[in-house]
């Protein structure tokens, strides 16, 4: 045998300088896609190149929340209608809040923009964080979305590496618009969801006028173990309102907490903002016919063929009494669902559904769900104890206290019986780290620009030639090559305007900005001299 022929065998990947590696030193050959069992999942536990970049990820900030950390909550309570559309909702899932029309369950909202810190205007361009905790009779069920209705990726693997794009620079600590558009263009999936966020959509007018989704697909299931693929929408009854760029700077000039106290005045005057909760469902299945995967959740479920359908409302109807007890304690996880309620194969849901608890327990602690804001408004009784910042133990009533594990005949907890059948789909297929078949990546974006109003299509452009202008020749003929294929007229004036932009100034400016990067030359020339003191 050659010593070439030899060599070849040996190697097993090639190695360079500038080689992606794990925190063991393990190239890294695939950081696009988890392990799944066939490409639309569901994954295995032993993805451990993701575990330890998600579980890393989860905890790179002490202690403000890594993504959503600017936010605003309010307690509430969920009403329901009984009825999913026009049809019992016990058809489709055996959740007890839904069943009984009128059913009040008890509620907390937080609402949050994603990237940046604490304190940041509430003005700037990015999604909004629309969560809701539903303290049901049978526990805590955490509804976990967006304001829109689609993400930017599908696979979870790729979340640290996008809210890094996204997030300030390592080393000037400025968002830059050239590393947002260098990872978008990049990743073709997320050009719908840049389409949404260059647009007026990409700067809700408040909290309160604005929609929420639950972004993933779920699954419904009901008495008899059936279940259906569902996604959730919340629709506010006050009309929904978006802002331009320009509008934006100019309410952030007087105040940057505006969605902030608007939300707290309203309800503060009585003026109780609500939503009322929509559906789409679909049968649990791959459904060939569509050009895009249901569990993609780059796309939007057209409701020509899923209409939506009214399940219940919220309404908001009390401020926090303390900020940081309620609002910023609270902790949200996509994995606290109730019975009737399921997982689907999503593969960003099941990467969410680790990362979200595990940046909770890291960030409020191993106990967070016993501050009383996480916790559920009913009896709890573990066999878990200890870590820090525990002040009680989840003990029943005339439980042995020497009993802390089941089973046991010696007084210790007991399992419960379930009535409802258990959902038990087939699954089968190779283990595999690949995307989805049906992409799709610009077809809905194109869809999305075509349905914009006009002066939604201008502001559109007027935002993404801004951020584009001073970017690498290299990023703009990308994403003019993806606007092109969503679109003709998209791809044209998006052409177009760079053709025509200033090439000068810096792209280390928020997003959609024209002007941020003069603002430090023009604070020294605006700047009025004094003598020290």
């Amino acid at each position: 045998m050659s010593k070439d022929t030899n060599q070849s065998i040996n190697q097993t990947n090639e190695e360079h300088k500038d080689t992606l590696t794990n925190r063991q030193g393990h190239p890294i050959t695939n950081n696009q896609s988890i392990r799944t069992v066939g490409n639309r999942g569901p994954a295995t536990l032993e993805n451990y190149d993701f575990i330890e970049k998600i579980s890393h990820f989860d905890r790179e900030r002490i202690p403000e929340r890594v993504v959503h950390a600017r936010g605003a909550g309010a307690h509430g309570y969920f009403e329901a209608y009984g009825t999913c559309g026009d049809e019992p909702i016990s058809k489709y899932t055996r959740a007890k809040l839904f069943q009984e029309k009128g059913k009040k369950t008890p509620v907390f909202v937080r609402f949050s923009t994603v990237i940046h810190g604490g304190h940041s205007p509430e003005t700037l361009r990015d999604p909004r964080g629309f969560a809701v905790k539903f303290y049901t009779e049978d526990g805590n069920w955490d509804l976990v979305g967006n304001n829109l209705k689609i993400f930017f990726i599908r696979d979870a693997i790729k979340f640290p590496d996008m809210i890094h794009a996204f997030k300030p620079d390592p080393i000037t600590n400025l968002q830059d618009n050239e590393r947002f558009f260098d990872f978008c263009c990049n990743s073709p999936e997320t050009f719908h969801m840049v389409t949404f966020v260059y647009s007026p959509w990409g700067i809700p007018a408040n909290y309160r006028m604005m929609q929420g989704s639950g972004v993933n697909t779920y699954k419904w299931v009901n008495s008899a173990g059936e279940a259906v693929l569902v996604k959730y929408h919340w629709e506010p009854k006050q009309g929904i309102k978006n802002l331009t760029q320009k509008e934006a700077e100019e309410i952030q000039a007087t105040n940057f907490n505006h969605a902030t106290q608007d939300l707290y005045d309203a309800i503060e005057r009585g003026d109780y903002p609500e939503w009322e909760l929509f559906v789409q469902i679909m049968s649990d299945d791959a459904h060939p016919e569509l050009d895009f995967d249901p569990l993609d959740d780059t796309k939007l479920w057209p409701d020509d063929q899923f209409p939506w359908r009214k399940v219940g409302k919220m309404v908001l109807n009390k401020n926090p009494e303390d900020y940081f007890t309620e609002v910023e304690q609270a902790a949200f996880g996509t994995g606290v669902l109730v019975d009737g309620l399921d997982f689907s194969d999503d593969k960003m849901l099941q990467g969410r559904t680790f990362s979200y608890s595990d940046t909770q327990r890291y960030r409020v602690g191993a106990n967070y769900l016993q501050l009383p804001i996480n916790a559920p408004k009913k009896r709890v009784a573990t066999n878990q104890s200890g870590g820090q910042m525990q002040y009680k133990v989840d003990r029943a009533p005339g439980q042995n206290p020497h009993v802390n594990y089941e089973p046991s005949i010696l007084g210790g907890l007991k399992e419960a019986k379930q009535y409802g059948k258990e959902y038990t789909p087939q699954i089968e297929g190779q283990l595999v780290r690949e995307s989805i078949d049906r992409q799709s990546n610009t077809k809905q974006a194109g869809e999305t620009y075509r349905s914009f109003e006009q002066w939604e299509k201008d502001e559109l452009i007027s935002n993404l030639v801004s951020g584009l202008a001073p970017c690498d020749k290299r990023i703009q003929e990308k994403m003019i090559a993806l606007a092109e294929e969503a679109d003709e007229e998209y791809g044209r004036r998006l052409r177009e305007g760079l053709a025509q932009a200033s090439k000068s100034g810096s792209s280390q400016k928020p997003l959609g900005n024209k002007d941020a990067d003069k603002a430090p030359e023009k604070a020294i020339n605006k700047g009025h001299e004094a003598d020290p003191y």
